[in-house]
């Protein structure tokens, strides 16, 4: 029953970077997630606003340094909106200072990650945070 759960579940990736939208991508999808990625804040914003998706994202994985507007902008605006109180927002950072941490917890982010990452543990917070069961 894990597939069908994984597969329920709606991700949408928010990075300027090709390279790091398509390893993070390439690594949701083979796990049964449905991805929607956007390469700029304003893109993913006007997506949500105007119900460009099938439903509102279980989970958001954000970049912090953004084109446009920021992560903690994005994570701000999201948790400001009742419909979003409960979509996971995970950072995915180069970004590891104190402040940084401080500031995505001040933004309502749920989890930090910093960038390069690890894919499986990347897939592991994934998943504990979806509720998924792992396999034993």
């Amino acid at each position: 029953a894990q597939g069908n759960f994984a597969m329920s579940k709606l991700i949408m990736v928010i990075d300027d970077s090709l390279t790091m939208r398509k390893i993070v991508e390439i690594s949701l999808k083979r796990e049964g997630y449905t991805v929607v990625s956007f390469e700029d804040g304003v893109q993913a914003l006007r997506a949500l606003i105007n119900q460009e998706l099938p439903r509102i994202p279980d989970l958001i994985i954000l970049d912090i340094d953004l084109p446009k507007i920021n992560g903690y902008d994005i994570a701000r605006y999201l948790r400001s909106k009742p419909a979003w109180k409960k979509t996971i927002i995970v950072i995915l950072s180069r970004h590891d200072k104190m402040l940084d941490r401080f500031k995505a917890k001040l933004a309502g982010v749920n989890v930090y990650l910093t960038k390069p990452f690890n894919t499986q543990i990347f897939l592991d917070v994934v998943k504990a945070n979806l509720g998924v069961e792992q396999e034993a």
